[in-house]
């Protein structure tokens, strides 16, 4: 089984002393964090058990109670206040969390460390350090929460001397919970002056099959290619069938739009720092107009992203492409453009970001692919480079930016970047037929690998791109049927194997 989280936030309604009780408890509830963590420092075995194990250990390790008088490392003499059992397992979690993340970084710098040395060079890199604050939300466990509504819920927050029911109204009443979701325990959180209590979801469902599987069984499997771009079109989706079938294309555009305004705000930005000056160390500048970019940026990703899983459920594609793209660096010029680009690049890995965990919650996977060459190779013959030219202009050579192309080989025409998402798409089934071919497998009566690793190449050097891949598919299932896999419904794979893939 696999499951999906979403976060719903609700806004509360401000009441006096909320926020000195909400600071108390936060205080408390850090100081908690920070002596389990050192403990954890202290036992790293602890990691080596199960999370509840774990929990029961650290909880003998510092509870004090009529069995265990005498802990190792009692709670009380580190923290003042009483602290309910509920929030000091919270703590006990997340400072699990906060050490198990440190540790991975510190055997992963060892690593590094280890491989410079054995080639006689020298590292430079500065071990991680373990974190010295702590600023985690409150999360309220059973039992720091109850009478739950659609209008408010009550919560124990600490006033500096004594814990106390609080009741937090919520602004406008809460949509109710879907009926294939389940609510999980609520956090109170404070952003901006404003409390929001966020509440997160999951929804359990059947895992579906590897990427790999899918392509090879179904050759009627869809999958959405995304072409992420710079210009008025910031995506391009086009949906390709696994035996190399192009279907409907959307283009989700507003990204001239989105650059300018946030050009405009940059070059207000750099207006300002000129007139200020030179500002002291952690002294923030222009708040406001760098949280209004932030904020046109989470919207344009969120936009953008829903988009594209809409039209992938919209078509049945089971599958996402996206590029990946890293590396990326702007070209120098002036602060409002070069800061404009670099952030553009940002909200490119913000919209894979948020792209995938929003197919995931409809069973689709997310995949990523090599770059390299998608604008400038055909995506009908594999012709490099094609000629990219605007509209009104003669199609002489490869132009980057140019809006249209037209392939000197096989004469097809149309649009750059449905062009470029269709050869996402092709490099994602083409990759993952070979990796099925060539990959060795157990209880093998097909096709086997040697033989394959002499078909893919033939394949691929007489039939280039889209026209490779209904031959490739035909072996993959050929293959797939003489082991034995079945992948999805239970039935037996594809068996009638077409003449053109039997000839090979």
């Amino acid at each position: 089984m696999a499951k999906a989280t979403r976060t719903r936030r609700d806004d509360i309604v401000s009441r006096p002393g909320l926020e000195t009780w909400h600071t108390q408890t936060k205080a408390l509830y850090n100081q908690a964090v920070a002596f389990y963590f050192e403990l954890y420092q202290a036992h790293p075995g602890l990691l080596d058990l199960d999370q509840q194990s774990a929990l029961l250990q650290a909880e003998k390790l510092s509870h004090r109670t009529d069995r265990n008088p005498s802990p190792l490392w009692p709670l009380p003499e580190t923290v003042n206040a009483a602290i309910p059992a509920m929030m000091r397992r919270a703590a006990i979690n997340a400072a699990r969390g906060a050490f198990k993340s440190f540790h991975s970084n510190y055997c992963r710098w060892q690593k590094q460390k280890e491989k410079f040395e054995a080639k006689g060079k020298r590292f430079h890199h500065r071990p991680p350090v373990p974190p010295r604050v702590f600023n985690f939300n409150l999360p309220f466990y059973k039992g720091m929460f109850k009478d739950r509504t659609d209008t408010g819920v009550m919560v124990r927050l600490y006033s500096g001397t004594s814990w106390q029911w609080v009741k937090l109204w919520l602004v406008k009443r809460a949509e109710p919970i879907p009926a294939e979701w389940e609510a999980g325990c609520p956090v109170l959180v404070q952003r901006r002056g404003r409390f929001r209590l966020h509440t997160p979801l999951e929804k359990k469902f059947k895992k579906p099959a590897k990427a790999v599987e899918q392509v090879a069984v179904d050759p009627q499997l869809r999958v959405c290619a995304i072409d992420l771009n710079l210009g008025d079109a910031q995506a391009v989706c086009t949906i390709v069938q696994a035996d190399g079938t192009e279907g409907a294309t959307l283009f989700i555009r507003g990204g001239d739009f989105l650059h300018a305004r946030r050009k405009r705000l940059l070059g207000k930005v750099a207006i300002k720092r000129s007139q200020t000056g030179v500002l002291a160390e952690g002294e923030p500048d222009n708040k406001w107009l760098w949280d209004k970019i932030r904020a046109i940026e989470e919207d344009e990703a969120h936009r953008v992203s829903r988009r594209i899983v809409d039209f992938a459920c919209e078509h049945g594609a089971s599958i996402l492409v996206f590029e990946h793209l890293g590396k990326l660096k702007p070209v120098k010029g002036r602060y409002s453009k070069r800061s404009n680009d670099k952030r553009a690049y940002w909200l490119k890995g913000r919209i894979v970001k948020y792209a995938r965990y929003k197919a995931w919650e409809h069973r689709i996977l997310t995949c990523q692919v090599s770059p390299a060459f998608t604008s400038q190779d055909c995506s009908n013959c594999g012709h490099r480079p094609v000629a990219r030219y605007a509209e009104g202009e003669a199609p002489l050579e490869y132009r980057p930016g140019g809006p249209l192309f037209l392939c000197p080989t096989c004469l097809k025409r149309g649009h750059a970047d449905r062009n470029a998402s269709i050869n996402i798409g092709f490099r994602f089934l083409i990759r993952s037929l070979e990796h099925l071919l060539l990959k060795p497998l157990s209880k093998d009566k097909g096709v086997g690998s040697t033989q394959a690793r002499e078909i893919v190449p033939q394949i691929q050097h007489g039939r280039p791109h889209g026209l490779a891949l209904p031959p490739l598919v035909f072996l993959a299932q050929l293959r797939l049927a003489g082991c034995g896999y079945a992948v999805g419904t239970g039935e037996s794979v594809y068996a009638g194997v077409p003449e053109e893939a039997a000839a090979l």
